[in-house]
């Protein structure tokens, strides 16, 4: 039996075609959770492209039915708590229950010279990568408290670990989601209900791909220059895949994590953290 038959999970961020939400929606319906994809309203830039984000949601949706799963596309603003409570509710109406969360929703906003990071993008920063996750958390650990039990895991970085130049507001509040995670962890954990954080290094997503091409040209080089020197800092050389922390994520919603909480798991090939 698929570790994780019966169960709900909700994936925030999930819309990216090479993206580590996309990459978690499918491993965890493989393990044989019903998933409910969902991201904001709005347009991603891939390769150059506006792509809307829905038909993506329902690409994946159609993936995951394709190969025997199931799974359900919504679209979610994690910085709006009305936005959370519709989303929740329609998941509790249709499927009964949340028993796993991955708050994977993300911004690379005030990522750029500290000195010239205005309020503003650490405020979006802020309501992105820390105030939603503890918004959307605290709306489903009551179903999961009523369910005897569930698995929430905050999708980190190695920002939330240590710190690199030019990522000031994202560094920051990646720190302060492994504070939410142990928080959680410690005070839920009566309820059954574990908490704990994959803290992915450089993985081939469109952001890191993004983020590449802005380093890359920010100190006059190409973007393989860039690559070959950030890379040289990971023991392993080269950057992940996404599929590679969709394992780990899989790993701690299920029962062979049953002990496990309150933890902050690099899937980062041994880069080292920075300062």
């Amino acid at each position: 039996m698929a570790s994780l038959s019966g169960k709900v999970a909700i994936v925030t961020g999930a819309s990216a075609p090479n993206g580590i939400g996309r990459a978690i929606s499918v491993r965890l319906a493989e393990e044989g959770a019903c998933v409910f994809v969902t991201d904001v309203d709005g347009k991603l830039m891939i390769d150059g492209e506006a792509r809307a984000t829905l038909p993506l949601l329902a690409g994946i949706v159609e993936t995951i039915e394709a190969a025997g799963g199931s799974a359900a596309e919504m679209t979610l603003d994690v910085t709006s708590e009305q936005d959370i409570a519709r989303c929740v509710s329609e998941m509790i109406d249709r499927f009964g229950r949340v028993d796993i969360l991955v708050n994977n929703a993300g911004s690379l906003a005030g990522s750029n010279d500290f000195l010239e990071t205005e309020p503003a993008q650490w405020e979006q920063s802020f309501r992105v990568n820390l105030l939603g996750p503890m918004m959307l958390t605290q709306a489903v650990i009551p179903y999961m408290r009523e369910a005897g039990g569930g698995s929430i895991i905050n999708i980190g970085s190695t920002g939330s670990l240590g710190a690199e130049a030019g990522f000031g507001a994202y560094t920051a509040m990646k720190h302060g989601l492994i504070g939410l995670t142990k928080t959680v962890a410690a005070e839920f954990g009566v309820d059954g209900i574990r908490c704990n954080a994959v803290c992915p290094g450089f993985v081939m997503t469109d952001m890191h791909a993004a983020a590449n091409h802005r380093l890359a040209g920010d100190a006059g080089i190409s973007v393989e220059e860039m690559k070959a020197r950030r890379y040289a800092s990971v023991a392993l050389r080269s950057a992940g895949d996404p599929a590679d922390v969709a394992d780990a994520v899989a790993y701690l919603a299920g029962p062979r994590a049953a002990y496990v909480t309150g933890i902050a798991l690099p899937v980062a090939g041994g880069v080292p953290f920075g300062i």
